[in-house]
């Protein structure tokens, strides 16, 4: 057989040429958010295999670990300490150890400690993969009972209440499904903020999930609210939130319409690149009006600026 022609092992394949072998990794580790039955057979693996754990929190990790008997040695990676501690995770990485990377529960980086080692593992060119697992947004929103198709995840909302109400504002006119986590003791106050900044909408609150008491209400934010003021909050919080319904759209683009005079309105959709009778025919159709109107009324204040 001519030796150009032969072809590699699958295990050649597989493992490339050993001089361009990477000396170290990570691994994105997703762990259970409650029910430890809910851990991966790639996740454990991961675990048995490598070099060092970091973790949100070792005491947390340490109990998932004796409870599927992997002893393995660990160093804190938490959000007071992580950006510290990414240079010399990187360097051990580069100097050949296979790092895996978990928060106490759910997927790392969201809400969770991990976007900066990620962030600089991957600036060093250290290959960076993941287990993917529990995600308690995920389990939610498909939960809800609400559109899945398009959604957007908030993660917590600030504790200020001013800087609170502020980014529920910038949400006012969101369409897409809205995913925020929340604690215990801020649930009531950012349940009565959701309602007066957006509204009262179809609403899903699902708590401690994939626990003992797993409970996932779904009602409007109204009925919510009062629940819990003779309700006292318990557990860790996802809550899912219906996007604007078009309607809304609509009243608040015509309250800003009118308030635009009609040659502001025409204007409006020439910037955005309309020709000026396209512009004209938008503006009849958003007030309500035929272009023939538009078309006399802007003739009309042409005039009366000449004259003026």
């Amino acid at each position: 057989m001519n030796p150009e022609t032969t072809h590699p092992t699958q295990h050649e394949e597989n493992a490339g040429p050993l001089s361009l072998r990477p000396a170290g990794s990570l691994l994105v580790v997703a762990t259970p958010i409650g029910n430890l039955e809910d851990i991966t057979l790639r996740a454990l693996r991961a675990l048995r295999e490598a070099d060092l754990i970091a973790a949100e929190d070792t005491r947390q990790t340490l109990r998932l670990l004796n409870h599927f008997g992997i002893k393995k040695p660990m160093v804190s990676c938490h959000d007071m300490n992580e950006h510290a501690k990414a240079g010399d995770l990187v360097r051990q990485m580069r100097e050949g150890r296979q790092l895996v990377l978990v928060s106490d529960a759910g997927t790392p980086g969201i809400s969770d400690p991990g976007e900066i080692l990620i962030r600089e593992s991957i600036a060093a060119g250290i290959p960076v993969t993941m287990a993917p697992g529990p995600a308690a947004a995920i389990m939610a929103v498909v939960l809800s009972g609400l559109p899945t198709g398009r959604f957007c995840f908030e993660g917590f909302l600030p504790s200020a209440r001013k800087d609170r109400v502020h980014q529920l504002e910038t949400l006012k006119m969101e369409t897409r499904t809205l995913i925020f986590y929340e604690s215990p003791h801020r649930l009531k106050a950012v349940l009565s903020d959701l309602l007066a900044v957006l509204g009262d909408r179809r609403c899903a609150l699902a708590r401690e999930l994939t626990k003992m008491h797993e409970e996932i209400l779904r009602d409007t934010l109204s009925n919510l609210v009062s629940v819990h003021e003779v309700r006292e909050p318990r557990g860790e919080y996802v809550l899912v939130l219906a996007g604007a319904e078009a309607d809304l759209l609509r009243d608040n683009a015509r309250e800003e319409w009118l308030r635009m005079t009609l040659s502001e309105h025409v204007g409006l959709y020439l910037a955005e690149g309309s020709d000026r009778m396209e512009a004209m025919k938008k503006a009849a159709k958003d007030r309500g009006l035929s272009k023939r109107d538009v078309y006399a009324a802007l003739q009309a204040d042409a005039q009366e600026g000449k004259e003026g």
